[in-house]
């Protein structure tokens, strides 16, 4: 493990996620595992928080000693007007995923989640370049924000959003930006057409959820076909795209990508994401 600076060992690290329902949450496993890892004293703790509670328990982090939070639905959007800060990306994004406790005891609100995906889709496809052709968007909610946001950092010039919900969509585009180009949910079937990448941000096909409703037809075959699910691992529409020969991402990188930004903001921690962890928390996923 890198590190920026040694842990103290005098130093309790404790940080958290807050969200309702919290106990199907794997960011415990995941984060514990980086603590024992680099050999720190702390724990990372699920914080099961009703919206009403929301404000009061962000209140009471520095007090309690935490570095920090991560941020969970239902709350992205809420705690955007809780904290006293508000960095650039989150509020771009329009949603909050990570809370860091500055040494004053204000709070500041940032967004991983982009930065996740972007992170994770480099680390199994670098050769995927953003100049290549267009991207589809699949959704409009808080994740396909961040997608959106990440997909644009790298220079993806059109991405085409669809979402059941229309006015979401041009919304989200109007907030956004110029490159996002949103379209009718009967288009999305035509929309592949000539992408390089197409992401499912919607909560279709995760466990317990209907499948993605769409045909990949006009999907070219080195189009790379991604999810941010990560319940199951590989969902119907995953499993459609591998069958046709595309090759496809998973949502349980960006899960483990968004963490390492964490670290170095609460803990000032440079962390990685190891062969070992990945396979813990696959096989964790796998055995429920």
């Amino acid at each position: 493990m890198h590190k920026t600076d040694m842990p103290n060992k005098n130093r309790f690290f404790l940080a958290g996620v807050v969200g309702w329902p919290i106990s199907h949450s794997f960011s415990p496993l995941m984060h514990n595992y980086w603590i024992k890892q680099n050999k720190c004293i702390g724990l990372y703790l699920p914080l099961a928080v009703q919206p009403s509670g929301l404000a009061t328990a962000l209140s009471v982090l520095k007090p309690l000693g935490f570095s920090g939070c991560n941020v969970t639905i239902p709350h992205k959007q809420m705690a955007l007007k809780i904290v006293d800060e508000v960095d650039e990306t989150a509020n771009t994004i329009g949603a909050i995923s990570c809370i860091t406790v500055k040494k004053n005891g204000s709070l500041l609100g940032t967004n991983n989640d982009w930065y996740g995906f972007v992170a994770n889709l480099k680390y199994e496809y670098p050769g995927w370049r953003a100049d290549t052709g267009p991207a589809v968007v699949i959704g409009a909610g808080g994740a396909s924000r961040a997608v959106c946001y990440g997909l644009m950092r790298e220079g993806v010039k059109e991405i085409r959003l669809v979402n059941r919900t229309f006015s979401s969509a041009d919304l989200l585009a109007s907030q956004l930006g110029t490159s996002i180009k949103p379209l009718p949910w009967e288009t999305r079937h035509k929309a592949l057409e000539g992408v390089t990448i197409v992401v499912n941000t919607t909560s279709q096909g995760m466990i317990g959820q209907p499948a993605l409703n769409i045909s990949l037809d006009h999907l070219p075959k080195n189009a790379i076909a991604a999810d941010i699910i990560y319940t199951p691992l590989e969902t119907p529409f995953l499993t459609m795209a591998k069958k046709r020969g595309n090759p496809t991402l998973n949502g349980i990188g960006m899960l483990l990508y968004q963490g390492i930004p964490a670290w170095k903001q609460w803990f000032n921690i440079e962390t990685t994401v190891s062969l070992e962890l990945r396979k813990i928390m696959e096989s964790s996923l796998i055995t429920g």
